[in-house]
């Protein structure tokens, strides 16, 4: 077998993977593409294991510990995307560049707690200004 077959098919596949995570908004799709270059990976491992005739397999006792890592990983990921989801109702990946709340600075929730501050005086809440009032 020609090294070369594998190796192309396998590039190929890694850079439609890293197409796909830069190029892609939705969280789902990044993933599928970083599961797509890890494959690209794994194709390589076996291909090279076979070209050397190594008679321990280490490329493909290395190929099985990547497909669970990947496993894992698109576990972990896929739980993350959708309590993503459920709490912001989108996983668009350009939108959650922040781990802030999802109402956003200026609405007065646990993420901006200066709301309600005057312009003037940048300390000043809005509970200091009722103080004053009643004073």
């Amino acid at each position: 077998m020609h090294l070369a077959y594998p190796a192309v098919l396998a590039a190929l596949l890694f850079c439609t993977g890293i197409y796909g995570v830069l190029a892609r908004r939705n969280a789902i799709l990044v993933l599928m593409s970083v599961e797509l270059m890890l494959n690209a990976v794994n194709l390589n491992l076996v291909a090279f294991d076979v070209w050397l005739r190594d008679t321990l397999h280490a490329g493909q006792a290395l190929t099985l510990f990547t497909i669970t890592i990947a496993a894992a990983e698109i576990g972990l990921g896929l739980a993350i995307v959708l309590l993503v989801y459920r709490n912001r109702g989108s996983s668009d990946i350009d939108r959650l560049t922040a781990l802030a709340d999802p109402a956003g600075p200026g609405t007065g929730g646990p993420a901006d707690p200066g709301a309600g501050a005057d312009q003037d005086e940048p300390g000043a809440t809005a509970g200091d200004e009722k103080a004053e009032a009643t004073a």
